[in-house]
């Protein structure tokens, strides 16, 4: 091992890029691990179904299972560690408990003095989850020594010692208190994601940091955690600090690669399934990695149809992804009956997100759907790619986790050792106005700001453009917020749906434009499953407007707030009850948001022009005038057609549509559409309108 990094615990096996070795030992989990942070079940329960989870569990089962991880054992060490430096990185291999007990171990030795321990989390189900775990865990009420913050919740106290939270919500804490100050011990945890939140927190913590630790009061200690990351990185943008190693439970787990080159993976994965659905024991389940929902559906019918004429246990076939209504999430989890296999087709969401027992064998097609963004059309590219050498580990590390596994990668060694060591992070491939206007309202320049890895210019330029266009900032070489800027931090939304519910008192629909943005905020809410595709767009034919589909939406969140039975009537109407009680949720939050702004809360009724002039005020970037043979070209100049999902597909050409996103897969697509009238964007934001006249 190289000398600048420490190892706590067993002595780590040193694991080298040489593929002909195949049994490699993996960080894994015991069988019984509802303990550790990968049970996060990434929405697949409400919180108080969780609350319960834990509660069942006595006090003295929680204790001995805070004994058996790997954290435990060495937990002096660490917390000497800890003394001893301002920052340091740690790489804890999954099932070493490091997220659930390091900041209990800090609370328990107090250091955290008179502040607050922060534990960051890219998502919200994680960081939800792990503080009613830890609660549990430490027998106290969540909200009280233990709570969480996320977007439009927060359970917490003054009282609260250990909090878990988003990292976007930190960054929006760091707005009113750049210095952070209410905090004495910052755990930036899972640094691996990457997320553009993530990186440009570990910037924000790094100068409160400083400047804290300059002043001499109240000093800031920063870990940063992850089971796997780029250390060499991370360790130079935290001048040089310490990077500990901590050992995890492990089973082997043996990795085999294909031979030859597989064009078409999921046939690859399907012949991979029922070889091995023939061979092995039924009590060993399948994991199978694919890139997203209308793929894990094709594969789902395949294999219920091959299972019918296949010799081999009974088999029950689980999807798994981040639009899966709640209750069929939960089956993933669901104990199957002795005899019967169970095979769990999944996104990446099952990479690090999520824990599935008794999953002996993963099947890795090696691609991942990644999203990134052309800055002069202002299109996103989703293409499917090759995960990285990083992202292949996790997955074969799913397989071990209750006894030893394997892993099948549908690709070859040779095609292993040429990928990136690690994803590419999402702040040089994505859009960059929300992070731009929190640095601004921070006091930071975003030209200058520390960050791991430098974004391209033309995104912050990008970024600074339409913030100006927006109101939000004087000028792009110097910004600084303007009033209207201000109000627009307040929302924890993206600044051009912040800046339609501000327009809309002026339009006398701000009651609509709630619900919209509301909903527009949300995933999915419509739910289509393969089998029964007719069936679900005939039911959707009551919602529709020929407006379009932010209409379309809207008539939704009103019958679903009508509904008396919400669960049934959201299964009766192929919707998503979990994406609309989250879009209800997040309607209260903005409210209240609006009503500190004094916003004039009225409805327009039956006016919906009035609803889509304010929709246009936000989105006028977003703006499609028609060309001939049912194509549409941009404000940007770019040419598109609708997608086929929305209401508007297959009908006359409008004039003139205003979108939410445009998409380019192999063709581009305009999502979420409106039809609006071609004069509209000259009233609403005139000078756009002459400056885009020249690409239309």
């Amino acid at each position: 091992m190289d000398s600048k990094y420490a190892s706590i615990g067993r002595e780590k096996p040193k694991i080298t890029n040489d593929l002909t070795v195949k049994r490699l030992k993996l960080c894994v989990n015991n069988a019984n691990t509802k303990k550790d942070k990968e049970q996060t079940n990434n929405g697949a329960a409400s919180n108080n179904k969780l609350e319960n989870n834990f509660s069942k569990e006595n006090t003295e089962d929680l204790k001995e299972a805070r004994k058996s991880l790997p954290v435990y054992l060495v937990r002096a060490r660490i917390i000497e560690e800890i003394k001893k430096h301002d920052t340091m990185i740690l790489i804890g291999e999954t099932g070493s408990g490091k997220t659930t007990q390091i900041p209990q171990l800090i609370h328990e030795h107090r250091l955290e003095g008179k502040s607050c321990v922060a534990v960051t989390q890219p998502r919200r189900v994680a960081a939800i989850t792990l503080a009613l775990r830890v609660a549990a865990e430490m027998n106290t009420d969540i909200g009280s020594i233990v709570g969480y913050s996320v977007r439009f919740e927060d359970v917490t106290s003054p009282r609260t010692k250990v909090k878990y939270l988003t990292d976007g919500m930190l960054l929006r804490e760091a707005v009113s208190d750049p210095l952070l100050k209410k905090y004495s011990v910052i755990v930036l945890d899972e640094a691996h994601e990457r997320t553009v939140n993530t990186d440009v927190l570990f910037g924000i913590v790094k100068l409160a940091q400083k400047e804290r630790n300059g002043q001499k009061q109240n000093p800031l200690k920063v870990i940063v955690m992850s089971a796997t990351m780029d250390v060499d990185s991370f360790r130079k943008y935290y001048d040089n600090c310490p990077v500990i190693y901590l050992e995890g439970r492990t089973y082997p787990v043996t990795i085999y690669h294909s031979k030859i080159k597989h064009e078409d993976y999921q046939y690859a994965a399907i012949c991979t399934i029922f070889q091995l659905h023939t061979t092995t024991p039924a009590n060993e389940d399948f994991l199978v990695f694919l890139t997203g929902q209308e793929e894990i559906e094709t594969v789902m019918t395949n294999i219920k149809q091959i299972a019918k004429e296949t010799v081999g246990p009974q088999i029950r076939v689980c999807p798994l992804y981040a639009g899966l209504p709640a209750a069929k999430q939960l089956l993933v989890w669901k104990k199957t009956p002795p005899g019967m296999r169970k095979i769990v087709l999944a996104t990446n969401i099952a990479e690090a997100s999520v824990t599935i027992p008794e999953i002996r064998y993963v099947i890795d097609t090696g691609v991942v759907k990644e999203r990134t963004w052309c800055t002069r059309t202002g299109a996103e590219r989703l293409s499917v790619v090759p995960c990285s050498q990083a992202a292949s580990w996790q997955r074969a590390g799913r397989a071990g986790r209750t006894a030893p596994g394997a892993s099948y990668r549908l690709y070859t060694a040779t095609d292993f050792k040429c990928r990136r060591q690690h994803n590419l992070p999402e702040i040089v491939r994505c859009p960059l106005t929300s992070t731009v206007l929190m640095l601004i309202a921070t006091g930071l320049d975003p030209a200058t700001f520390p960050l791991i890895d430098t974004p391209p210019k033309d995104s912050i330029h990008a970024a600074l453009l339409l913030l100006k266009e927006l109101g939000a900032v004087d000028n792009e070489s110097n910004p600084k917020l303007t009033v209207l800027g201000k109000k627009l931090t307040a929302f924890p939304i993206d600044p051009k749906y912040a800046k339609i519910l501000l327009c809309a008192p002026e339009y006398g629909c701000l009651e609509e434009a709630l619900s919209l943005v509301a909903v527009m905020s949300s995933e999915n809410v419509f739910h289509t499953p393969l089998h029964k595709r007719e069936e679900a767009l005939k039911v959707k034919q009551k919602f529709i407007s020929p407006l379009g589909d932010h209409i379309t939406l809207l008539n939704v969140y009103k019958a679903f707030c009508k509904a008396p039975l919400k669960k049934q009537w959201c299964r009766e109407n192929y919707l998503n009850h979990k994406n609309l009680s989250y879009a209800y949720d997040v309607r209260q939050q903005l409210l209240l948001v609006c009503q500190r702004l004094n916003l004039a809360v009225t409805s327009c009724g039956n006016a919906t022009d009035q609803l889509l002039k304010c929709l246009l005020s936000g989105l006028f970037t977003n703006c499609a005038w028609s060309r001939a043979g049912g194509r549409y070209v941009t404000s940007a100049g770019a040419a598109a057609s609708l997608h086929p999902s929305s209401v508007l597909h297959g009908r006359p050409a409008n004039p003139a549509l205003v979108y939410t996103e445009l998409l380019h897969t192999q063709r581009s697509f305009l999502i979420n559409v409106s039809v609006v009238q071609p004069q509209w964007l000259q009233q609403v934001a005139p000078e756009y309108a002459r400056r885009c006249r020249s690409n239309r």
